[in-house]
């Protein structure tokens, strides 16, 4: 059931939401001075603007290690299940995902965790999947990542579904998998009003698509190019219903460089994505995503290195605030139900997104005006 006090469920046709402010530099690989510093204190400033302006929800990354390079980028990380629960109690109507990685927490301590914060949040709770790629990472936690692809599915199927039977079970239960052997599983709370949290995954591969298919609510997958994305878009939405008789929603990520004019759009886009790119932590974010990942199409890498420094290889709204909300529009168009959006700054730059961005998106049909808070 799709709870309807969730804003991921609301009416507006084309949804946003504010990726990675947890991680520090958020998702631009550059040395500029403002740089995102992914304080606490910043990032709940940025929470009050972005539920203020109703957007949406907020998503993070969970990283356990920088990327090097003069910044070491995303190397300064509010961890997820905290920083969401601190901000489910201090905003009122967005939706606030936690990211979590299958095999670093326990289905049984995360179902406890999960439920608790959709206590804190009254439903505003969203949970996203992730079944791991970073070797690095793997290697600091004393875990094997499994050369197959598959292998790493196979357990976060496991690890989803015993989270699941914990919400929806009222009896102790065994457990018998392939990954966990349990005895007298049971846990209180369960999530709000007897339904349950939003779902979202990411991924581009065989594997984690059809994940996405059999459990979220809603897929992330990369946009390369607008026919790309439309053929992505209904081959995934088919398969869901083909396969599992479900429907879901796909979104995409995108960073936006937005000023009054698109010269000084391009221009600071120049800037901080070029002239003062940290290439040797884009390079160790294209080596590591290539090498383990199948986020992101083979032809991302050859193609966009520059959007990797910009904002981590996702499809660039570069432009004076009708051009960003046109391209806006042609999302839309396209398919996807909703997108990420990033910045350099988040709390400096989201305003005027707001300001200029939203009303156009508007009057375009595609949102509604937010209600002022209570």
């Amino acid at each position: 059931m799709r709870r309807p006090g969730n804003a991921m469920f609301n009416a507006n046709k084309l949804k946003l939401g504010i990726f990675s402010p947890n991680c520090s530099g958020g998702m631009a690989v550059t040395t500029v001075p403002e740089r995102w510093d992914a304080s606490w204190d910043h990032n709940l400033a940025l929470a009050k603007i972005a539920d203020k302006a109703g957007i949406e929800f907020l998503l993070p990354i969970a990283r356990w290690i920088g990327y090097g390079g003069s910044t070491n980028f995303q190397g300064h990380v509010l961890e997820t299940i905290t920083w969401a629960t601190a901000l489910l109690a201090s905003t009122q109507r967005l939706s606030v995902f936690a990211t979590a990685h299958t095999a670093f927490t326990h289905p049984i301590v995360a179902a406890k965790q999960f439920a608790t914060m959709d206590q804190v949040g009254h439903g505003r709770f969203g949970l996203n999947v992730v079944c791991g790629w970073n070797k690095p990472e793997y290697d600091m936690f004393g875990l094997p990542l499994p050369s197959e692809h598959a292998a790493r599915y196979a357990f976060g199927q496991e690890w989803f579904d015993i989270v699941n039977k914990i919400w929806q079970s009222d009896a102790p239960f065994d457990w018998d998998g392939a990954f966990f052997k349990l005895k007298h599983v049971y846990g209180a709370p369960k999530p709000v009003g007897g339904t349950l949290p939003p779902v979202m995954n990411a991924g581009s591969s065989a594997e984690g698509r059809d994940f996405a298919a059999r459990n979220a609510d809603f897929l992330f997958t990369v946009l390369v190019d607008p026919e790309q994305g439309r053929k992505d878009v209904e081959s995934i939405k088919g398969d869901a219903k083909a396969r599992y008789s479900r429907d879901i929603d796909v979104f995409t990520t995108s960073y936006v460089v937005c000023r009054p004019t698109a010269k000084e759009a391009q221009e600071y886009h120049e800037h901080y994505a070029n002239t003062y790119a940290d290439w040797p932590a884009v390079d160790r974010l294209m080596e590591l995503q290539g090498l383990h990942a199948k986020s992101f199409p083979p032809e991302a890498f050859k193609l966009f290195r520059n959007r990797f420094a910009a904002g981590h290889g996702v499809y660039p709204l570069v432009g004076d605030p009708d051009q960003v909300a046109d391209e806006l529009a042609k999302i839309s168009n396209i398919g996807f139900a909703g997108t990420t959006i990033t910045f350099v700054n988040y709390v400096d730059e989201l305003p005027y997104f707001a300001a200029e961005v939203l009303p156009r998106l508007e009057a375009k049909g595609l949102r509604q005006k937010a209600a002022p808070l209570s």
